[in-house]
Protein backbone atom coordinates (compact mmCIF):
# COMPACT_ATOMS: atom_id res chain seq x y z
CA UNK A 1 0.00 0.00 0.00
CA UNK A 2 1.17 3.62 -0.48
CA UNK A 3 2.04 6.18 2.15
CA UNK A 4 0.57 9.53 2.41
CA UNK A 5 1.60 12.35 3.78
CA UNK A 6 -0.06 15.47 4.85
CA UNK A 7 1.62 18.77 3.98
CA UNK A 8 3.19 19.28 7.29
CA UNK A 9 4.39 15.32 7.42
CA UNK A 10 5.93 16.24 3.61
CA UNK A 11 7.51 19.69 5.12
CA UNK A 12 8.82 17.74 7.86
CA UNK A 13 10.67 14.99 5.57
CA UNK A 14 12.27 17.85 3.80
CA UNK A 15 13.49 19.48 7.21
CA UNK A 16 14.62 16.31 8.02
CA UNK A 17 16.69 15.47 4.59
CA UNK A 18 17.74 18.91 4.65
CA UNK A 19 19.68 18.22 7.99
CA UNK A 20 20.37 14.90 8.67
CA UNK A 21 20.94 13.77 4.66
CA UNK A 22 23.02 16.33 3.49
CA UNK A 23 20.54 17.84 0.79
CA UNK A 24 19.88 21.20 0.46
CA UNK A 25 16.73 22.52 -0.82
CA UNK A 26 18.10 23.96 -4.19
CA UNK A 27 18.62 19.51 -4.70
CA UNK A 28 15.50 18.79 -3.89
CA UNK A 29 14.06 21.77 -5.90
CA UNK A 30 15.94 20.64 -8.93
CA UNK A 31 14.79 17.15 -8.89
CA UNK A 32 11.55 18.53 -8.34
CA UNK A 33 11.90 20.25 -11.12
CA UNK A 34 13.00 17.90 -13.68
CA UNK A 35 10.57 15.22 -12.58
CA UNK A 36 7.82 17.33 -13.37
CA UNK A 37 9.22 17.67 -17.01
CA UNK A 38 9.70 14.64 -17.33
CA UNK A 39 5.81 13.80 -16.28
CA UNK A 40 5.29 16.52 -18.90
CA UNK A 41 7.34 14.21 -21.73
CA UNK A 42 5.66 10.91 -20.65
CA UNK A 43 2.07 12.10 -20.79
CA UNK A 44 2.19 14.05 -23.67
CA UNK A 45 5.39 12.13 -25.69
CA UNK A 46 4.24 14.92 -28.82
CA UNK A 47 5.66 18.06 -26.30
CA UNK A 48 9.22 16.51 -26.27
CA UNK A 49 10.39 18.00 -29.47
CA UNK A 50 10.66 21.19 -27.29
CA UNK A 51 9.21 23.29 -29.88
CA UNK A 52 6.29 24.57 -28.14
CA UNK A 53 5.78 27.57 -25.78
CA UNK A 54 5.12 27.74 -21.99
CA UNK A 55 3.93 30.03 -19.39
CA UNK A 56 5.02 29.54 -16.24
CA UNK A 57 2.93 30.89 -12.80
CA UNK A 58 5.43 31.18 -9.96
CA UNK A 59 3.80 31.56 -6.67
CA UNK A 60 6.18 33.49 -4.06
CA UNK A 61 7.25 30.28 -1.90
CA UNK A 62 8.95 26.97 -2.51
CA UNK A 63 6.66 25.87 -5.12
CA UNK A 64 7.38 29.14 -7.15
CA UNK A 65 10.79 28.12 -6.88
CA UNK A 66 10.59 24.54 -8.06
CA UNK A 67 8.44 26.63 -11.26
CA UNK A 68 11.38 28.58 -11.88
CA UNK A 69 13.55 25.32 -12.23
CA UNK A 70 10.39 23.89 -14.85
CA UNK A 71 11.18 27.46 -16.96
CA UNK A 72 14.82 26.87 -17.46
CA UNK A 73 14.55 23.18 -17.96
CA UNK A 74 12.21 24.01 -20.67
CA UNK A 75 14.04 26.71 -22.25
CA UNK A 76 17.52 24.55 -22.40
CA UNK A 77 15.11 22.21 -24.18
CA UNK A 78 14.02 24.39 -26.86
CA UNK A 79 11.30 26.05 -25.28
CA UNK A 80 9.76 29.61 -25.65
CA UNK A 81 9.06 29.92 -22.15
CA UNK A 82 7.47 33.44 -20.53
CA UNK A 83 7.24 33.23 -16.47
CA UNK A 84 4.35 35.61 -14.81
CA UNK A 85 5.01 35.75 -11.05
CA UNK A 86 3.18 36.77 -7.92
CA UNK A 87 5.10 39.31 -6.09
CA UNK A 88 6.51 38.19 -2.42
CA UNK A 89 9.63 37.95 -0.61
CA UNK A 90 10.04 34.08 -0.74
CA UNK A 91 12.17 31.54 0.79
CA UNK A 92 16.40 31.82 0.45
CA UNK A 93 16.12 28.77 -2.08
CA UNK A 94 12.97 30.04 -3.75
CA UNK A 95 15.03 33.41 -4.78
CA UNK A 96 18.18 32.03 -5.45
CA UNK A 97 15.82 29.67 -8.46
CA UNK A 98 14.50 33.08 -9.29
CA UNK A 99 17.37 34.65 -9.38
CA UNK A 100 19.13 31.58 -11.94
CA UNK A 101 15.83 32.13 -14.17
CA UNK A 102 16.61 35.65 -14.60
CA UNK A 103 19.82 35.91 -15.95
CA UNK A 104 17.83 33.83 -18.65
CA UNK A 105 14.31 35.81 -19.13
CA UNK A 106 11.69 38.01 -17.64
CA UNK A 107 9.85 38.03 -14.81
CA UNK A 108 6.39 39.69 -14.99
CA UNK A 109 4.07 40.15 -12.78
CA UNK A 110 0.87 38.06 -12.49
CA UNK A 111 -2.14 39.39 -12.68
CA UNK A 112 -5.67 38.87 -14.64
CA UNK A 113 -4.79 40.67 -17.21
CA UNK A 114 -1.08 39.88 -17.58
CA UNK A 115 -2.89 36.20 -18.19
CA UNK A 116 -5.50 37.58 -20.58
CA UNK A 117 -2.17 39.12 -22.44
CA UNK A 118 -0.78 35.78 -22.72
CA UNK A 119 -3.63 32.90 -24.69
CA UNK A 120 -2.08 30.17 -26.43
CA UNK A 121 0.44 28.65 -24.86
CA UNK A 122 0.94 25.09 -25.41
CA UNK A 123 1.78 24.05 -22.03
CA UNK A 124 0.81 26.00 -18.40
CA UNK A 125 2.67 25.44 -15.57
CA UNK A 126 0.70 25.89 -12.03
CA UNK A 127 3.56 26.81 -9.47
CA UNK A 128 1.42 29.22 -6.98
CA UNK A 129 1.11 27.08 -4.27
CA UNK A 130 1.45 23.92 -4.23
CA UNK A 131 1.04 22.23 -1.00
CA UNK A 132 1.09 25.58 1.02
CA UNK A 133 -2.83 26.95 0.60
CA UNK A 134 -4.14 27.03 3.75
CA UNK A 135 -7.26 29.50 3.71
CA UNK A 136 -9.36 30.90 1.28
CA UNK A 137 -8.32 32.78 -1.89
CA UNK A 138 -9.37 36.80 -1.95
CA UNK A 139 -8.50 39.55 -3.69
CA UNK A 140 -6.29 39.17 -6.58
CA UNK A 141 -5.47 36.20 -5.80
CA UNK A 142 -9.19 34.94 -6.20
CA UNK A 143 -9.23 36.45 -9.47
CA UNK A 144 -6.30 35.55 -10.73
CA UNK A 145 -7.63 32.16 -10.29
CA UNK A 146 -10.86 32.73 -11.71
CA UNK A 147 -9.36 34.16 -15.18
CA UNK A 148 -7.52 31.10 -15.43
CA UNK A 149 -10.58 28.49 -14.69
CA UNK A 150 -12.32 30.30 -17.42
CA UNK A 151 -9.58 30.03 -19.75
CA UNK A 152 -9.52 26.31 -19.97
CA UNK A 153 -6.51 25.76 -21.03
CA UNK A 154 -5.90 21.93 -22.90
CA UNK A 155 -2.54 21.04 -20.88
CA UNK A 156 -2.35 22.83 -17.35
CA UNK A 157 0.20 21.32 -15.16
CA UNK A 158 -0.11 21.56 -11.23
CA UNK A 159 2.59 21.18 -9.50
CA UNK A 160 2.13 19.40 -6.26
CA UNK A 161 -1.56 20.40 -5.89
CA UNK A 162 -3.92 22.44 -7.87
CA UNK A 163 -4.13 25.71 -6.89
CA UNK A 164 -6.88 26.63 -5.01
CA UNK A 165 -7.36 23.50 -3.36
CA UNK A 166 -6.27 22.37 0.30
CA UNK A 167 -3.49 19.70 0.02
CA UNK A 168 -4.88 18.00 3.52
CA UNK A 169 -8.54 17.75 2.90
CA UNK A 170 -9.02 18.58 -0.90
CA UNK A 171 -11.27 21.14 -0.10
CA UNK A 172 -11.81 24.04 -2.86
CA UNK A 173 -10.68 27.20 -1.27
CA UNK A 174 -11.59 29.13 -4.09
CA UNK A 175 -11.46 28.80 -7.91
CA UNK A 176 -9.65 25.63 -9.08
CA UNK A 177 -7.19 25.23 -11.11
CA UNK A 178 -8.29 22.33 -13.01
CA UNK A 179 -5.22 20.42 -13.86
CA UNK A 180 -4.79 17.75 -16.98
CA UNK A 181 -1.70 16.54 -15.33
CA UNK A 182 -0.88 16.80 -11.74
CA UNK A 183 2.78 15.88 -10.42
CA UNK A 184 3.70 15.42 -6.47
CA UNK A 185 6.81 14.91 -4.73
CA UNK A 186 7.77 11.69 -2.69
CA UNK A 187 4.02 10.75 -1.92
CA UNK A 188 0.39 11.63 -2.65
CA UNK A 189 -1.20 14.11 -0.65
CA UNK A 190 -4.72 13.49 1.35
CA UNK A 191 -5.80 16.11 -0.80
CA UNK A 192 -5.40 14.30 -4.18
CA UNK A 193 -7.98 11.72 -3.14
CA UNK A 194 -10.46 13.54 -0.68
CA UNK A 195 -13.43 15.48 -1.46
CA UNK A 196 -13.02 18.17 -4.44
CA UNK A 197 -9.01 16.79 -5.21
CA UNK A 198 -9.52 14.13 -8.07
CA UNK A 199 -12.05 15.82 -9.83
CA UNK A 200 -9.28 18.99 -10.27
CA UNK A 201 -6.03 17.11 -10.23
CA UNK A 202 -6.60 15.15 -13.74
CA UNK A 203 -4.30 12.80 -14.20
CA UNK A 204 -1.76 11.91 -10.68
CA UNK A 205 1.95 11.23 -10.49
CA UNK A 206 3.97 10.93 -8.06
CA UNK A 207 7.52 11.96 -8.49
CA UNK A 208 10.63 10.24 -6.24
CA UNK A 209 12.96 12.98 -5.36
CA UNK A 210 15.26 11.05 -2.75
CA UNK A 211 13.73 11.66 0.71
CA UNK A 212 11.62 8.60 0.80
CA UNK A 213 13.87 6.98 4.07
CA UNK A 214 13.26 10.50 5.74
CA UNK A 215 9.24 10.23 5.95
CA UNK A 216 7.55 9.92 9.59
CA UNK A 217 6.83 6.96 10.80
CA UNK A 218 3.01 7.27 11.31
CA UNK A 219 1.34 7.98 8.12
CA UNK A 220 -2.11 7.81 5.98
CA UNK A 221 -2.14 4.56 4.13
CA UNK A 222 -3.99 4.38 0.54
CA UNK A 223 -5.45 1.16 -0.37
CA UNK A 224 -4.65 0.73 -3.67
CA UNK A 225 -3.71 -2.78 -3.49
CA UNK A 226 -4.08 -6.20 -1.08
CA UNK A 227 -0.80 -6.91 0.59
CA UNK A 228 0.27 -10.69 -0.34
CA UNK A 229 -0.82 -11.67 3.54
CA UNK A 230 -4.21 -10.47 3.37
CA UNK A 231 -4.74 -12.40 -0.09
CA UNK A 232 -3.22 -15.45 1.60
CA UNK A 233 -5.86 -14.82 4.50
CA UNK A 234 -8.86 -14.79 1.86
CA UNK A 235 -7.60 -18.31 0.90
CA UNK A 236 -9.23 -21.44 2.30
CA UNK A 237 -7.48 -23.92 4.11
CA UNK A 238 -8.95 -27.21 4.94
CA UNK A 239 -11.78 -27.93 7.46
CA UNK A 240 -15.89 -27.88 7.60
CA UNK A 241 -18.00 -24.72 7.39
CA UNK A 242 -17.90 -23.56 11.09
CA UNK A 243 -14.16 -23.54 10.44
CA UNK A 244 -14.71 -20.57 8.31
CA UNK A 245 -16.77 -18.42 10.32
CA UNK A 246 -20.48 -18.25 10.89
CA UNK A 247 -22.19 -14.43 10.14
CA UNK A 248 -25.28 -13.92 11.79
CA UNK A 249 -27.11 -10.66 10.26
CA UNK A 250 -30.15 -9.39 11.25
CA UNK A 251 -33.16 -8.53 9.12
CA UNK A 252 -36.35 -6.43 9.42
CA UNK A 253 -39.87 -7.50 9.00
CA UNK A 254 -41.99 -7.87 6.21
CA UNK A 255 -41.18 -6.52 3.11
CA UNK A 256 -38.27 -4.57 4.58
CA UNK A 257 -35.55 -7.87 3.97
CA UNK A 258 -33.81 -7.01 0.75
CA UNK A 259 -30.98 -4.71 2.70
CA UNK A 260 -30.20 -7.82 4.37
CA UNK A 261 -30.90 -10.31 1.96
CA UNK A 262 -28.04 -8.50 -0.08
CA UNK A 263 -25.87 -8.07 3.45
CA UNK A 264 -26.45 -11.92 3.98
CA UNK A 265 -25.01 -13.04 0.46
CA UNK A 266 -22.02 -10.67 0.54
CA UNK A 267 -20.59 -12.19 3.65
CA UNK A 268 -21.54 -15.68 1.76
CA UNK A 269 -19.99 -14.93 -1.04
CA UNK A 270 -16.63 -13.44 0.65
CA UNK A 271 -16.08 -16.63 2.37
CA UNK A 272 -17.96 -17.35 5.42
CA UNK A 273 -18.88 -20.86 5.63
CA UNK A 274 -22.29 -20.12 6.79
CA UNK A 275 -24.48 -17.25 7.12
CA UNK A 276 -27.90 -17.24 9.00
CA UNK A 277 -30.51 -14.44 8.41
CA UNK A 278 -32.19 -13.93 11.77
CA UNK A 279 -35.73 -12.24 11.29
CA UNK A 280 -39.27 -11.45 13.04
CA UNK A 281 -41.64 -14.17 12.80
CA UNK A 282 -43.90 -12.60 9.90
CA UNK A 283 -40.97 -12.74 7.53
CA UNK A 284 -40.05 -15.87 7.67
CA UNK A 285 -42.04 -17.21 4.53
CA UNK A 286 -40.82 -14.17 2.15
CA UNK A 287 -37.37 -14.62 3.54
CA UNK A 288 -37.50 -18.21 2.57
CA UNK A 289 -39.10 -17.85 -1.08
CA UNK A 290 -35.70 -16.04 -2.34
CA UNK A 291 -32.95 -17.55 -0.02
CA UNK A 292 -31.36 -21.19 -0.90
CA UNK A 293 -27.86 -21.30 0.86
CA UNK A 294 -28.49 -18.41 3.49
CA UNK A 295 -29.57 -20.59 6.50
CA UNK A 296 -33.25 -18.56 8.34
CA UNK A 297 -33.74 -18.43 12.11
CA UNK A 298 -37.01 -16.65 13.51
CA UNK A 299 -35.79 -13.90 16.21
CA UNK A 300 -38.70 -12.55 17.84
CA UNK A 301 -37.21 -10.49 20.37
CA UNK A 302 -33.85 -10.08 22.28
CA UNK A 303 -34.69 -12.79 24.00
CA UNK A 304 -34.58 -15.17 21.43
CA UNK A 305 -31.34 -13.37 19.73
CA UNK A 306 -29.40 -13.72 23.52
CA UNK A 307 -30.33 -17.84 23.47
CA UNK A 308 -29.05 -17.39 19.61
CA UNK A 309 -25.76 -16.10 20.49
CA UNK A 310 -24.92 -18.97 23.36
CA UNK A 311 -24.06 -20.94 20.25
CA UNK A 312 -20.36 -20.33 19.99
CA UNK A 313 -20.20 -20.91 16.27
CA UNK A 314 -21.30 -17.65 16.03
CA UNK A 315 -17.86 -15.57 15.12
CA UNK A 316 -19.99 -12.20 13.78
CA UNK A 317 -23.10 -10.00 13.89
CA UNK A 318 -24.23 -7.45 10.96
CA UNK A 319 -27.07 -5.47 11.96
CA UNK A 320 -28.62 -2.17 10.36
CA UNK A 321 -29.35 -3.04 6.73
CA UNK A 322 -33.66 -3.11 6.67
CA UNK A 323 -33.42 -3.93 10.42
CA UNK A 324 -36.10 -1.39 11.57
CA UNK A 325 -35.32 1.21 14.35
CA UNK A 326 -38.43 0.64 16.66
CA UNK A 327 -38.59 -0.76 20.34
CA UNK A 328 -37.58 -4.45 19.68
CA UNK A 329 -34.94 -3.16 17.30
CA UNK A 330 -33.12 -1.41 20.26
CA UNK A 331 -33.03 -4.53 22.71
CA UNK A 332 -31.46 -6.45 19.84
CA UNK A 333 -28.98 -4.20 19.32
CA UNK A 334 -28.18 -3.69 23.16
CA UNK A 335 -28.27 -7.46 23.30
CA UNK A 336 -25.94 -7.63 20.02
CA UNK A 337 -22.78 -5.39 21.90
CA UNK A 338 -21.75 -8.29 23.73
CA UNK A 339 -18.39 -8.57 22.22
CA UNK A 340 -18.87 -10.57 19.24
CA UNK A 341 -17.32 -8.99 16.58
CA UNK A 342 -20.28 -6.61 14.93
CA UNK A 343 -20.79 -4.41 12.03
CA UNK A 344 -22.86 -1.73 12.53
CA UNK A 345 -24.53 -0.13 9.96
CA UNK A 346 -28.20 1.96 8.56
CA UNK A 347 -30.78 1.56 11.23
CA UNK A 348 -28.16 0.28 13.75
CA UNK A 349 -26.25 3.64 13.18
CA UNK A 350 -29.76 5.55 13.43
CA UNK A 351 -30.31 3.93 16.78
CA UNK A 352 -27.37 4.74 18.15
CA UNK A 353 -27.84 8.26 17.39
CA UNK A 354 -30.75 8.12 19.30
CA UNK A 355 -29.44 6.89 22.46
CA UNK A 356 -26.32 7.60 24.54
CA UNK A 357 -27.15 3.72 26.20
CA UNK A 358 -26.80 2.05 23.28
CA UNK A 359 -23.51 3.97 22.48
CA UNK A 360 -21.63 3.73 25.28
CA UNK A 361 -21.79 -0.38 25.09
CA UNK A 362 -19.69 -0.08 21.42
CA UNK A 363 -16.52 -1.63 21.89
CA UNK A 364 -12.87 -2.29 19.92
CA UNK A 365 -14.76 -5.20 18.00
CA UNK A 366 -17.60 -2.87 16.43
CA UNK A 367 -17.14 -1.70 12.80
CA UNK A 368 -19.65 1.56 12.35
CA UNK A 369 -20.21 1.93 8.53
CA UNK A 370 -21.62 5.27 7.63
CA UNK A 371 -22.01 7.79 5.36
CA UNK A 372 -22.45 11.22 5.30
CA UNK A 373 -25.11 11.78 6.48
CA UNK A 374 -25.40 9.06 9.01
CA UNK A 375 -22.04 9.94 10.52
CA UNK A 376 -23.60 13.93 11.13
CA UNK A 377 -26.34 12.73 13.13
CA UNK A 378 -23.67 9.78 15.15
CA UNK A 379 -21.25 13.07 15.99
CA UNK A 380 -22.77 16.42 15.16
CA UNK A 381 -19.67 18.22 17.21
CA UNK A 382 -17.08 16.57 14.47
CA UNK A 383 -19.34 16.94 11.52
CA UNK A 384 -19.18 20.79 11.76
CA UNK A 385 -15.37 20.76 13.31
CA UNK A 386 -13.00 22.18 11.15
CA UNK A 387 -10.11 20.06 9.55
CA UNK A 388 -10.18 17.29 7.14
CA UNK A 389 -12.44 13.72 6.32
CA UNK A 390 -9.77 12.33 8.18
CA UNK A 391 -9.65 14.44 11.20
CA UNK A 392 -13.06 13.64 11.53
CA UNK A 393 -13.20 9.64 10.89
CA UNK A 394 -10.02 9.87 13.15
CA UNK A 395 -11.30 11.54 16.43
CA UNK A 396 -14.67 9.43 15.71
CA UNK A 397 -13.17 6.46 16.22
CA UNK A 398 -11.01 7.71 19.55
CA UNK A 399 -14.02 8.38 20.97
CA UNK A 400 -16.22 4.88 20.25
CA UNK A 401 -12.79 3.23 20.72
CA UNK A 402 -14.34 1.18 17.35
CA UNK A 403 -13.47 0.91 13.99
CA UNK A 404 -14.73 3.97 11.72
CA UNK A 405 -15.38 3.67 8.25
CA UNK A 406 -16.69 6.74 6.62
CA UNK A 407 -18.48 5.39 3.08
CA UNK A 408 -17.85 7.93 -0.33
CA UNK A 409 -15.94 7.86 -3.08
CA UNK A 410 -13.17 8.81 -0.59
CA UNK A 411 -13.83 6.39 1.93
CA UNK A 412 -11.64 7.03 5.08
CA UNK A 413 -11.42 4.31 7.28
CA UNK A 414 -9.58 4.75 11.32
CA UNK A 415 -9.25 2.62 14.26
CA UNK A 416 -9.12 3.66 17.71
CA UNK A 417 -5.58 3.49 17.86
CA UNK A 418 -5.46 6.19 15.62
CA UNK A 419 -4.49 3.99 12.27
CA UNK A 420 -6.08 5.69 9.41
CA UNK A 421 -6.64 4.46 5.54
CA UNK A 422 -8.21 6.16 2.81
CA UNK A 423 -9.95 4.18 -0.20
CA UNK A 424 -10.30 6.52 -3.03
CA UNK A 425 -12.61 4.99 -5.75
CA UNK A 426 -10.74 7.53 -8.21
CA UNK A 427 -8.73 7.55 -10.92
CA UNK A 428 -8.28 4.34 -12.05
CA UNK A 429 -10.23 2.76 -9.52
CA UNK A 430 -13.13 5.51 -10.33
CA UNK A 431 -16.33 3.78 -9.95
CA UNK A 432 -19.27 6.21 -9.90
CA UNK A 433 -21.61 2.65 -10.52
CA UNK A 434 -21.28 1.89 -6.93
CA UNK A 435 -23.78 5.13 -6.10
CA UNK A 436 -26.88 2.91 -6.26
CA UNK A 437 -29.35 1.78 -3.76
CA UNK A 438 -27.97 -1.48 -1.59
CA UNK A 439 -24.60 -1.25 -2.52
CA UNK A 440 -23.59 -0.46 1.39
CA UNK A 441 -25.70 -3.39 2.23
CA UNK A 442 -23.63 -5.46 0.24
CA UNK A 443 -20.37 -4.08 1.49
CA UNK A 444 -21.38 -4.36 5.49
CA UNK A 445 -21.52 -7.96 4.34
CA UNK A 446 -18.68 -8.35 2.84
CA UNK A 447 -16.79 -7.05 5.88
CA UNK A 448 -19.14 -9.15 8.13
CA UNK A 449 -17.97 -12.39 6.62
CA UNK A 450 -14.81 -11.34 6.66
CA UNK A 451 -14.82 -10.68 10.58
CA UNK A 452 -16.46 -14.19 10.71
CA UNK A 453 -13.44 -15.70 8.64
CA UNK A 454 -11.57 -13.78 11.21
CA UNK A 455 -10.04 -10.61 9.98
CA UNK A 456 -9.61 -8.46 12.73
CA UNK A 457 -11.88 -5.12 12.50
CA UNK A 458 -9.30 -2.78 11.13
CA UNK A 459 -7.95 -5.48 8.37
CA UNK A 460 -11.71 -6.45 7.75
CA UNK A 461 -12.94 -2.96 6.85
CA UNK A 462 -9.67 -2.14 4.35
CA UNK A 463 -10.12 -5.54 2.14
CA UNK A 464 -13.86 -5.13 2.30
CA UNK A 465 -13.50 -1.64 0.90
CA UNK A 466 -11.32 -2.80 -1.83
CA UNK A 467 -13.13 -5.47 -2.46
CA UNK A 468 -16.19 -3.62 -3.00
CA UNK A 469 -15.13 -1.27 -5.41
CA UNK A 470 -13.26 -3.93 -7.26
CA UNK A 471 -16.91 -5.82 -8.07
CA UNK A 472 -17.92 -2.49 -9.26
CA UNK A 473 -14.91 -1.96 -11.57
CA UNK A 474 -15.66 -5.76 -12.77
CA UNK A 475 -18.42 -5.41 -13.61
CA UNK A 476 -18.69 -1.37 -15.05
CA UNK A 477 -21.75 0.48 -15.99
CA UNK A 478 -25.34 -1.09 -15.39
CA UNK A 479 -24.57 -2.14 -12.23
CA UNK A 480 -26.81 -2.81 -9.40
CA UNK A 481 -26.37 -4.05 -5.53
CA UNK A 482 -27.63 -7.64 -6.51
CA UNK A 483 -24.22 -8.12 -9.05
CA UNK A 484 -22.09 -7.32 -6.64
CA UNK A 485 -22.29 -10.67 -4.27
CA UNK A 486 -21.17 -12.91 -7.71
CA UNK A 487 -19.25 -10.48 -8.69
CA UNK A 488 -16.56 -11.48 -6.01
CA UNK A 489 -15.48 -15.08 -7.19
CA UNK A 490 -14.37 -13.25 -10.23
CA UNK A 491 -12.19 -10.84 -7.74
CA UNK A 492 -10.96 -13.02 -6.11
CA UNK A 493 -9.61 -15.34 -8.86
CA UNK A 494 -8.08 -12.20 -10.12
CA UNK A 495 -6.33 -11.84 -7.08
CA UNK A 496 -4.94 -15.49 -6.76
CA UNK A 497 -6.85 -15.92 -3.81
Amino acid sequence: MTQILTSAQMRAAETAAMAQGGMTGLTLMERAGQGVVAACHAHWPELATGKGRALILCGPGNNGGDGYVIARLLQDAGWQVEVLALPGTGAPDARGNEARWRALGPVQRLTAQALRNHPGADLHIDALFGIGLSRPLSGDLHDITTCLAQMNVPRLVAVDMPSGLSADSGAALGPVLPAALTVTFDSPKPGHYLADGPAHCGHLVVVDIGIGSFRPDETITLIDHLSPGIIAQLRKGPGHKYSHGHALVLGGGPGQGGAARLSARGALRIGAGAVTLGVPPAALAENAAQLNAVMLRTLADATALRELLQDRRISALCLGPGMGTDTREADLLAAALNGTPVVLDADALTLLAQSPALFAQLHDHCILTPHDGEFARLFPDLDTAAGSRIDRVRNAAQRTGCTLLLKGPDTVIADAAGRCFIHAASYARSAPWLATAGSGDVLAGIITGLLARGFAPLEAATTGAYLHTSCALAFGPGLIAEDLPDLLPQVLRALAV
